[in-house]
């Protein structure tokens, strides 16, 4: 079993239930796709395809035989190849993932609210790359670029600036080709992408049970060209699912098959990550939340089914909220759903840096959020048992009043505590004398100590021009100029 859950939503007997639900909703309801292409490879695959209304029907055995192809431990890449990500990570924790698609900003130096510019990306990249526990960058919206083609206009500048993984969320079915292509650049060529793609990229069902063109666009070139799939489902309990979270559990399984089944069609063995995003309808309001009690439960527990059920690695939501601000509630709201989605066995967390139900970035809270994710990958590591780490040389020799302080074994292992950045650990009288500085303050102050830390591009000059040229293409092809 892939992962290292910690909390049991679920009995044996009710995993199993839930699962031959999945196979019989794909087996009698199946999903919708507007692609006459891969529907046509489906076809010839062996799925039950209706070419005029797009609907596909996966029976049993068709899944199991598919699932079978879907690796269970591979490498997402990264620029720089020492960043690749071990899936599963060897410590039984997860890598942690930025938000994607916030086009609002809280700017650093004013604490204003304003749109997300290109800079920002950069800036952004840049951020990423010298925090600690900080692994695959999911790009913001900029609103200096033009908003047709700004999904190219933004990885473009991402690749160029980080050396870890750059997670893409295609705008438009056309920009697909042009993302890819930068993706290849970037790694270094078409052979180079397969063996470590520099890039990620999200697919995404439209619930309940729909794969858009752009989606299966998506699934059709990124399994051909080596880029590891998030297949993503997006259900809202209560508006786009049902509002019980086992009927969004089987929903959300479905829907993330159908896109890991269809990937393998198109290239067995392609490294796919279903990514169940779970929100849920708050009655009161009418508005889609991300971190409520039900969201956030929903998010394990269907996280959880995945990974038991069918044997996945699993990306889903953990650091984002719902408050528009970094405050207390922010704090808590994140807290909280990192620790549940952490100890649930979760292979990559996302939305760091995110607030207000994934529509807002803060680079200051990307900062905490590091911090956050390192404190809760420490607590929840494998330790290690032997001879050494149950100290029992020293416990057999052991006696009352005895002091530990002073023993070689704690000189051996006392550097391999979490050691805290923006956290503080000082005496009231010290923090008093030092400011009374809030996290907040602290994260602010690292956020601009960090920014001096940041790298140029390494890119080389052909790579850059080559880039600039399929931007310019991108924009003549998308929006005609």
């Amino acid at each position: 079993m892939l992962g290292n859950s910690r909390v049991s939503f679920f009995s044996e007997d009710d995993i199993e239930l839930m699962k031959d639900k999945v196979f019989t909703l794909l087996e009698t309801r199946g999903f919708k796709m507007e692609h006459p292409q891969v529907l046509k490879l489906l076809d010839k695959a062996g799925a039950v395809v209706d070419l005029n209304t797009g609907i596909v029907r996966l029976p049993k055995s068709f899944i199991e035989e598919k699932l079978l192809l879907a690796p269970r431990e591979f490498f997402i890449g990264a620029r720089n190849k020492e960043n690749r990500l071990k899936i599963p990570k060897a410590d039984g924790t997860y890598h942690v993932r930025t938000g994607t698609g916030a086009q609002t900003i809280i700017d650093p130096e004013t604490d204003e609210f304003r749109p997300v510019t290109l800079a920002d990306v950069i800036s952004l990249a840049g951020l990423a790359d010298t925090l600690d526990h900080v692994d695959i960058l999911s790009v913001p919206t900029p609103s200096d670029v033009p908003a047709q083609s700004a999904d190219v206009h933004a990885v473009s500048a991402a690749l160029q600036h980080i050396h870890k993984n750059v997670w893409i969320q295609p705008y438009s079915e056309k920009s697909v080709e042009y993302l890819t292509l930068l993706t290849q650049v970037a790694s270094g060529g078409e052979q180079e992408t397969k063996e470590n793609s520099a890039a990620s990229i999200i697919s995404c069902a439209l619930s309940p049970l729909e794969l858009k063109f752009m989606d299966a666009e998506i699934i059709l070139q990124a399994a051909a060209k080596g880029l590891t799939i998030f297949a993503c489902s997006l259900p809202s309990a209560g508006a786009t699912a049902p509002i019980t979270m086992p009927g969004v559990a089987i929903l959300s399984a479905a829907e993330t098959l159908s896109i890991l089944i269809t990937a393998q069609v198109i290239n067995p063995g392609a490294p796919v990550i279903p990514t169940p995003l779970i929100y849920a309808l708050d009655m009161a309001s009418g508005r889609t939340m991300q971190s409520s009690a039900e969201a956030a439960q929903g998010g394990a527990l269907v996280n959880q089914f995945i990974k038991r059920a069918f044997n996945l690695p699993t990306n889903a939501t953990g650091c984002g909220c719902d408050s528009p601000w970094h405050d207390g509630q922010s704090m808590i709201e994140r807290t909280i759903h990192t620790m549940l989605i952490g100890v649930s066995g979760v292979d990559v967390l996302g939305n760091c840096a995110n607030l207000q139900v994934a529509t807002t970035i803060s680079p200051v809270q990307l900062v905490i959020d590091d911090e956050m994710n390192g404190m809760v990958q420490k607590i929840l590591s494998k330790p290690v048992v032997n001879e050494d780490t149950m100290a029992w040389d020293l416990l057999s020799q052991a006696e009352p009043g005895m002091q530990f302080l002073s023993c070689d074994h704690t000189f051996k292992h006392c550097r391999e505590g979490f050691k805290p950045k923006a956290f503080t650990r000082m005496t009231g009288e010290a923090w008093s004398k030092q400011g009374k500085k809030d996290l907040l303050e602290r994260g602010r102050e690292r956020y601009f100590l960090l920014l001096e830390k940041q790298r140029e591009t390494t890119m080389s000059e052909d790579q850059i021009r080559e880039m600039a040229s399929i931007v310019k293409k991108a924009d003549a092809d998308i929006i005609g100029r």
